[in-house]
């Protein structure tokens, strides 16, 4: 399937999601999906990363809608509320994995609102700080009875204050911007989810214990609760760019600098990592539940040639050396795993997104055979020049520049050099992969393409790569696990559904699952509004 944007579509304040697209598909309930992501004013702002800095942002809330792995998407995306914040370009956004959620229908007094979830936001000025999301539905009744002449036509954009801030230092001590920016943040997987990770420029990682009740730890100013972390150790020379935590044991967590390092760390032991790898700059890592050892995505600035795309590297319990998933062109920005499935997504520089089938790798890699077929690709975003419409007979031309380039039949191969300079006259071309079913899978064009794209494809780092892909997710939910959102530098994000994933096994599965939710709330229906306690509430509704 093939689909053409021209960038004359797109406004110059449109967002971006080179570094907007934080937080994806996440599932609240079974009537509809959530997407979570952060607006910038420009579409070529510039930021710095080796300082702090602080000013305003937008995180917007849009419904997409029930998401089926059967019918597809019902409904349109629609925008559901904003959140006004001031402390900067947000890094990473991240949801609690469970036991924010709460029925809409919940009874609450009369100025609190059912929660939708608790999300953290990494900001550029240092901070983290988790926000108590309400249901939009909650927040337009709340709006209706405290706004005279409410219109639910109108987009809400809420200033809120957070829950907690989280920030380093002590009470005593308190050098704020001493860390930089941070850039990664991560909730430990395993109930309760009282502890979170986050990285920072200086290559310091710190954990908060959310449920401290020391007054050395958290203490209020006004109306806001800040809390400094209970741990913080020098992770690397430089930023740090990822952390992730064990899901089977909360004890180990893995982290990824800028000085090449990918360091496996023991909490109980932190005077040296369990595991020290040096080989490449990775941008993003994913643990999958049942390996030992993370996927990782890296830039090619530093690979040998032929060696740039994903890696399994063992965090040394099996003693495997670093297994190639996959080559790639060009720099891979993102990667997401699945658990439920198995597998991993990427988006590379170069517009693709693939999803990689992991083998077992808990058994040494050498037993595995014809690692090709284990990946397809999901859709491929080209930068082409706009053609001349029926619609549009006389499109704007682009000045030639002065120089000898004038003459050159390659001066369109290196421009342009902003998206303002591609507005009007470039279009993307997204040609989608049937995923509905893989028979012949290997022969048809799409893989063909892959697989030629993988050794010989075009990267021209002479333009801005408009069409790159910087922050893919697999949706987290048991119940729309097949989903995949992306978003990329054009400002665009897309969901797809890899419907050919989804086995009569998972359909089963999710019914009995979805059977016992229902059961739990029913029950809690039944208990009276004069008879609700908040603590046997939301120990009903935990999942």
């Amino acid at each position: 399937m093939r689909r053409t944007s021209p960038l004359k579509l797109h406004h110059r304040n449109s967002p971006s999601a080179e570094k907007v697209l934080r937080k994806t598909v996440t599932s609240t309930h079974s009537e509809g999906f959530n997407l979570f992501h952060h607006t910038l004013s420009g579409m070529d702002d510039q930021t710095r990363v080796d300082i702090t800095k602080t000013g305003p942002a937008l995180l917007q809330l849009w419904n997409l809608g029930p998401l089926d792995m059967e019918r597809g998407a019902e409904s349109a995306a629609t925008f559901s509320y904003g959140l006004a914040l001031d402390h900067g370009s947000i890094w990473d956004l991240k949801f609690c994995p469970s036991g924010g959620w709460e029925l809409p229908s919940i009874p609450r007094k009369n100025s609190q609102m059912a929660r939708l979830g608790l999300l953290a936001a990494a900001f550029s000025s240092g901070f983290i700080e988790i926000y108590s999301l309400p249901h939009p539905e909650s927040l337009y009744t709340h709006h209706k009875e405290q706004v005279k002449g409410y219109q639910s036509d109108e987009l809400t954009i809420c200033k809120v204050d957070c829950v907690v801030r989280l920030q380093v230092g002590s009470i005593k001590c308190r050098n704020l911007g001493e860390n930089g920016q941070c850039f990664t943040l991560a909730w430990v997987p395993s109930k309760p989810h009282n502890h979170l990770a986050a990285g920072f420029y200086d290559g310091t990682v710190s954990i908060w214990d959310l449920k401290t009740k020391s007054a050395l730890q958290k203490v209020r100013q006004g109306r806001v609760i800040k809390q400094y972390p209970f741990h913080s150790f020098q992770a690397h020379d430089h930023a740090v760019r990822s952390v992730e935590w064990c899901k089977v044991n909360s004890n180990f967590l893995v982290t990824a600098g800028s000085d090449r390092h990918l360091k496996f760390w023991d909490l109980r032991r932190l005077y040296e990592p369990i595991n020290n790898i040096k080989r490449f700059l990775s941008t993003e890592i994913a643990w999958l539940l049942p390996y030992c050892g993370v996927a990782v995505a890296q830039e090619n600035c530093y690979a040998s040639h032929g060696l740039c795309g994903i890696h399994f590297v063992d965090s040394g319990f099996q003693g495997y050396k670093p297994y190639f998933l996959t080559p790639r062109k060009g720099t891979v920005w993102s990667i997401s795993g699945s658990d439920w499935l198995g597998s991993v997504s990427a988006g590379d520089v170069t517009g693709e997104m693939i999803v990689i089938l992991l083998p077992n790798l808990n058994v040494h890699s050498l037993n595995i055979k014809r690692p090709a077929d284990r990946r397809f690709p999901v859709y491929k975003a080209d930068f082409l020049p706009l053609t001349p419409s029926s619609s549009d007979p006389s499109p704007a031309v682009p000045e030639l520049p002065a120089g000898p380039l004038v003459e050159s039949s390659d001066w369109g191969h290196f421009k342009p050099k902003s998206f303002r300079a591609a507005e009007g006259h470039y279009s993307f071309l997204f040609q989608d992969t049937d995923l509905r079913k893989f028979h012949h899978f290997t022969k048809r064009e799409p893989m063909k393409r892959m697989h030629a794209n993988e050794t010989k494809g075009d990267l021209n780092t002479e333009r801005v790569q408009l069409e790159a892909i910087h922050k893919v997710r697999f949706c987290p939910n048991l119940d729309a696990h097949t989903w995949i959102s992306s978003g990329g530098h054009s400002g665009l994000i897309r969901l797809h559904c890899v419907k050919g994933l989804f086995s009569s096994v998972a359909e089963k599965f999710i019914q009995e699952k979805s059977a016992q939710f229902q059961a739990k709330f029913e029950e809690a229906d039944t208990v009276r509004e004069f008879d609700y306690s908040p603590e046997v509430q939301h120990c009903i509704v935990q999942i």
